[in-house]
């Protein structure tokens, strides 16, 4: 690959600069990250052991005592648990994936009602739960608690080996140098006196379960009919293969880990899956990040398929066109790709997003339910066909909490960056080039529920905004010296800085600001890949000239027509024609320095026609297709059906049906379409789609596309190319 070059010692932890900001409200300074790893890993622990047997000992005493001491007084109602936020998601409007979805204006409005839905969201919280802060402090003393009897029972439940031994569980990694490291745990309501179970609650009991009966198939039923394109390489999240067996853990002794890394992130019974992880107990952190089982050794020397040259030899950019994919919605959840996390919840609750839904979790719940997701969404099978179907490079987005959270974050923290370095590994396996991709900044950078909090800006933007920017730099720090290490010399071949902020909406001086700043630091810290940067939804047109002191940058530009109310009703023909044409002078002009702003790729794209897929649009809310996307500004609000000829006859049924029911026409229109789009970004430094897997969203995913007959087996096996004139379609209905 063309750029870095080599490094004889891995990048010393310790020269890490930390920062100096005031924490938020109730969180704690950063500690020196000087100290010993077994100190720091102490700091990780919220409650040691003898913390936590001192509180059940405490606990079981006070309950003996109540059980010999009659009460005199009536029984109070016990404490109810915390009010659920209550969020009207109908008032958010849609995240829009486009390089040109709107007009300036548009979508400057469009931002400023979704942060004013946000403030409105504030208030009400504010006025239903007056005293949560006030409870805050006890309610963390029980999560503690709660956290280290789970913790303990986890322990007590070790599987025996044959010999009558238990079998050791070790866990692969370092002590963390930073403290303040989340237990795995949530609020357990204490048990409350035993009650009679009587008549009424039989009768109860038999409601429940003839209403269960007439429900879950009728769930069931709606859930195939709105979800839509479940067939061929669609995934369930959680439910897709047997529990991992974790073979590699037997026979290693557990006395191995130091007690201040047990019951951490660390601790190996904590890990739900540990296949194809090395682990042997390394202290070793670079960066500040843990190695997390990196076995010492590794071959770069595999090639992706017969047409690109392996790892360990130059990529010629510019000549050799990039055919990527993404793993979207993996790390970094997204309600359309993953709805099964969201599809239980009431409009009232408010869960429409991964803040809101790890929030609604709780610790424990959430960490234990994610990292299922992690390990079973996508596994080393994916990559494995990910090579088969063609693909040289992949697209990994993941989030900031997989290198830390701060305070008041309810996300699970980094948990899914053990399964990052794992993915890097499995596509060093197949010989699939690697392009990082930070999708979730602090305070979020555009308020999409992909950034992982739908709703305002944090970033560069607001109280915090400053604050949050800084932390972001905090990270790439972190990260680019962690990926500075020779071993990811030849696997990485882009470091992303910052997925789509919304620079529409921001000053576009302080992004590119920042954006140089998080360039000098990774170029400091040793890391010489190409760095990518998002277009900000400005246009290709704009960025002639931007960042022209940095080195080896790609521009970043995500293309789709169904989230531009005046692009998403061409007739079926004219989409084509629009690839072929407008995207690919687009390209051209972009790549050419003396006419646009350099090298160019498009990162996002799909072949989907409409933005009817469930959760698309966020959750709970219509579509464009079928004009139900109201909102409170005018030049944004849909709500006459956007479906070519406008006939208000669009319905999305058909166009989430199952692909088995699609026509030959229809089949061969969504071929074309899909390789009109690889043509055209082929102008310019290649592409990546998005994304590799959904659990319902046929069009948004390769791997059910290619199974279902409308996109290629092989990314370079195409007949189309746009040198040949577009058909019309004449029998292709355009509005299904």
């Amino acid at each position: 690959m063309a750029g870095p070059h080599n490094r004889d010692a891995r990048p010393d932890c310790e020269r890490i600069r930390r920062s100096h900001h005031r924490p938020r409200e109730g969180g704690r300074a950063r500690r020196d990250t000087r100290d010993t790893p077994e100190k720091q890993a102490s700091r990780d622990v919220q409650d040691s052991p003898r913390e936590t047997e001192a509180s059940d000992r405490r606990q079981r005493r006070e309950k003996r005592v109540s059980r010999d001491i009659p009460s005199r007084s009536p029984r109070q109602k016990p404490r109810s648990p915390e009010r659920r936020r209550r969020i009207d998601p109908s008032s958010f409007t849609s995240s829009e994936r486009s390089s040109n979805p709107l007009s300036f204006d548009s979508l400057a409005k469009l931002d400023a009602h979704n942060e004013k839905t946000s403030r409105r969201t504030q208030e009400q919280e504010q006025l239903l739960a007056p005293g949560d802060k006030d409870r805050g402090p006890e309610r963390q003393r029980k999560e503690k608690v709660a956290s280290g009897r789970v913790l303990k029972d986890k322990a007590k439940h070790r599987r025996k080996s044959d010999h009558g031994k238990e079998k050791r569980r070790v866990v692969s990694g370092p002590l963390a140098e930073e403290g303040n490291v989340r237990r795995r745990g949530g609020y357990v309501a204490e048990e409350s006196g035993k009650k009679r179970f009587g008549r009424k609650c039989w009768i109860s009991v038999l409601v429940v379960v003839l209403l269960l009966v007439i429900l879950i198939p009728v769930g069931v039923y709606a859930s195939k009919k709105n979800g839509g394109g479940g067939g061929g390489g669609s995934v369930r999240s959680s439910d897709d293969g047997p529990e991992p067996a974790n073979e590699n853990l037997k026979n290693v002794n557990e006395n191995d880990i130091p007690a201040a890394a047990k019951n951490t992130y660390l601790d190996p019974f904590t890990w739900y899956d540990t296949k194809d992880f090395n682990v042997t107990y390394t202290p070793e952190t670079i960066g500040g990040l843990p190695v997390m089982g990196l076995d010492a050794k590794w071959d770069d020397s595999t090639r992706a398929n017969p047409n690109v040259p392996p790892l360990d030899k130059e990529w010629i950019y510019g000549t050799m066109p990039i055919r990527g994919v993404n793993v979207g919605g993996w790390l970094s959840i997204e309600p359309f790709i993953t709805p099964s996390y969201f599809e239980s919840y009431k409009p009232n609750q408010g869960i429409i997003d991964e803040y809101t839904l790890t929030r609604e979790l709780g610790p424990q719940k959430a960490a234990k339910t994610l990292e299922k997701h992690y390990s079973m969404f996508i596994k080393e099978e994916d990559f494995k066909q990910i090579q088969a179907a063609g693909f040289d490079h992949v697209r990994i987005p993941f989030s900031y909490w997989a290198v830390t959270t701060y305070p008041g974050d309810p996300y699970v923290p980094k948990i899914s960056w053990r399964y990052l370095l794992r993915a890097i590994e499995y596509c060093r396996k197949y010989g699939l080039r690697v392009n990082l991709d930070l999708h979730g900044l602090p305070g979020s950078q555009n308020g999409w529920n992909h950034s992982g909090r739908l709703g305002a800006i944090g970033w560069l933007n607001g109280t915090d905004g400053a604050l949050n920017a800084q932390r972001s730099l905090d990270i790439h720090l972190q990260m680019s010296t962690f990926f500075a290490q020779p071993r990811y010399k030849n696997v990485i071949a882009i470091y992303g800085l910052a997925n789509e902020p919304k620079m529409i909406a921001l000053p576009t001086a302080a992004v590119l600001e920042w954006e140089s700043k998080a360039a000098a630091i990774v170029r400091k810290s040793g890391m010489q890949q190409y760095l990518a940067v998002g277009d900000g939804f400005l246009g290709l047109s704009k960025w002639k000239g931007q960042l022209s002191d940095v080195q080896n940058v790609i521009l970043d530009v995500h293309q789709y027509t169904i989230f531009n109310k005046n692009q998403i009703n061409f007739p079926h023909q004219k989409k084509i024609q629009y690839a072929c044409q407008g995207w690919t002078e687009q390209m051209k002009e972009s790549v050419n320095v003396a006419t646009g702003f350099g090298p160019t790729i498009c990162g996002e794209w799909s072949q989907a026609d409409t933005d009817c897929a469930l959760y698309l649009n966020n959750i709970k809310t219509g579509s464009r297709w079928e004009g139900t996307l109201p909102t409170d500004d005018p030049t944004t609000s849909v709500t006459t059906p956007r479906c070519p000829p406008d006939s208000g006859t669009c319905s999305c049924d058909k166009a989430n049906a199952d692909p088995s029911s699609y026509s030959e026409e229809y089949k061969q229109w969504l071929m074309m379409y899909a390789e009109a789009q690889m043509a055209s970004f082929e102008a310019g430094w290649g592409w990546f789609y998005w994304t590799w897997a959904t659990e319902s969203a046929t069009q948004w995913s390769w791997k059910a596309g290619m199974a279902a007959g409308i996109l290629p087996k092989k990314t370079w096996q195409r007949d189309f190319n746009c040198t040949a004139n577009v058909p019309d379609f004449k029998d292709l209905p355009e509005n299904y």
